[in-house]
């Protein structure tokens, strides 16, 4: 069953119902989706999917040629197979398929690309003189994000600019994957999308008839189950010395989040170098680099500055109970490593995941004008700023502190601050008072908003002040977007 990418499809269907030709390039990390994703647009038009694979140039020109014979261009009745690439390309528009368009979709183009390099000079010099004015539609779809920003799209090289579309495929929104187990509890959904994320692939391997717990023990921590060497699996398959990968990985996933402090824990020298690594893996869409969402472009371009998250969910899960209790799992005991590990510090654990989802959340309510203000910016927000001194309820002091959400207005005028505790206990009074503390000193030139979400409700204190200026969301209206 096919599952959301809503915006991907009618991304792909308003392009295919244009009238001129169309020249897509749709890209993303592995295992995001994108091979079913063009299957499910492909399925009830008339179309050639070509995967390609690593083999020699030749080889896969008499791959292709046999799909575009197969599916019966004129030329098949006196050859049977393409000399080159640039007949084999111009044989498209002759596809006979009616007032159809022609669509072709290549999987894996750099695959194509590295057999023979030639082949974006021939597609560009096709395009610009007969297929941008057929009734075409090229879909170029890959895996290696490195090769299609750098080496396809950059400016210089062949097809810069020929694109008529360009689209990189992310993970699932929380939204989207949780309709992968429906029968779930909010709860549960939270911690499982906490684990798994919002890639296809892991999501498949869950089984809503069992619990999150049984999942855990069958589906990740069992030697064997698919989840138990994906990570293993995809670091080999990108890069070299996963060794010093893995220390990298394994020293975000456990909270250390600064170019110093990963380099320090991975033992790693020279920053530079890690540097260098934390890139290949932000280019993998597997770590990201963070900046407080007033950050500006001087910031951003200090290589100090800033701070590194994995966004893979299920990396950050694999690196914090897989990797670390390895030898454990490969003895045969996710029984034990379930119950002595895991489980203690899984609710602790989504709680981080909880934050994005509220981040989501709030994304949904601003498309439906359900927020007191349009915000242009909105994320975390680290810095230093007023925080209550002890229990007082007045007493400020300036000190280093995050706010988990914090949506900025036009000109500054409007602030909402966002609060989210994913705890077995309700939202206390106390922990209201510090929210409200925050970046006091701003609230003379601003107007200030107050949203509060909670798993587990909230003090009575705090409801009676709810209202315009505070709004409180519980985990049911999060979870069902209500």
């Amino acid at each position: 069953m096919f599952v959301g990418r809503e915006a991907e499809l009618k991304f792909l269907n308003e392009k295919y119902g244009e009238k001129k030709g169309q020249l897509i390039v749709l890209y993303g990390r592995r295992r995001v989706g994108k091979t079913e994703t063009l299957r499910e647009f492909c399925k009830d038009k008339p179309h050639l999917f070509f995967s390609s694979a690593q083999v020699t140039g030749q080889v896969q020109l008499a791959r292709f040629s046999k799909e575009l014979l197969k599916a019966g261009v004129p030329a098949g009745r006196y050859l049977t197979e393409f000399s080159d690439w640039e007949k084999a390309f111009r044989a498209i528009p002759d596809l006979p398929w009616g007032e159809a368009k022609r669509l072709v979709v290549i999987d894996e183009f750099p695959y194509m690309c590295k057999g023979d390099p030639s082949i974006p000079s021939i597609l560009q010099n096709l395009w610009d003189a007969e297929l941008k004015n057929s009734n075409v539609m090229i879909v170029l779809c890959g895996s290696a994000m490195s090769f299609i920003e750098k080496e396809l799209l950059a400016e210089k090289n062949p097809l810069y600019g020929r694109a008529t579309g360009i689209y990189k495929m992310k993970a699932m929104g929380f939204y989207d994957a949780i309709k992968f187990f429906p029968a779930y509890s909010e709860r549960d959904k939270v911690i499982s999308y906490s684990i798994l994320g919002g890639i296809p692939h892991y999501l498949n391997q869950w089984d809503q008839d069992l619990s999150v717990a049984e999942n855990v023990r069958r589906n990740v921590l069992t030697k064997g189950c698919v989840l138990y060497s994906e990570v293993e699996f995809l670091l080999h398959q990108e890069l070299r010395e996963t060794s010093i990968y893995n220390s990298i990985i394994e020293a975000v996933a456990l909270g250390n989040t600064r170019l110093n402090d990963i380099s320090q824990k991975s033992l790693i020298e020279d920053t530079s170098k890690t540097s260098v690594y934390l890139r290949n893996l932000i280019e993998l869409g597997i770590v990201e680099r963070e900046f407080s969402v007033e950050a500006g472009t001087k910031e951003k371009a200090n290589a100090n500055r800033g701070t590194y998250r994995l966004t893979d969910n299920f990396f950050r899960f694999w690196y914090a109970f897989g990797f670390a209790n390895f030898s454990q799992l490969e003895d045969g005991d996710a029984e034990g490593v379930y119950r002595h590990l895991v489980e203690p510090a899984l609710h602790e654990f989504a709680a981080f995941a909880f934050e994005d989802v509220c981040r989501e959340y709030v994304k949904e309510l601003q498309k439906r004008n359900a927020l007191p203000f349009r915000y242009v910016r909105m994320g975390r927000w680290t810095g230093r700023t007023t925080v209550r001194d002890g229990q007082a309820e007045t007493g400020l002091r300036l000190a280093e502190t995050e706010i988990d959400l914090l949506g900025i207005g036009r000109n500054a005028g409007e602030y909402l601050v966002g609060e989210c505790k994913f705890k077995g206990s309700p939202f206390s009074y106390s922990e209201y008072l510090d929210t409200m503390a925050k970046l006091t000193p701003l609230k003379q030139k601003a107007k200030f908003y107050y949203a509060l979400f909670s798993e587990s409700g909230f003090d009575e204190k705090i409801k009676k002040e709810a209202g315009e200026a505070l709004r409180l969301y519980s985990l049911a209206d999060v979870v069902n977007l209500s």
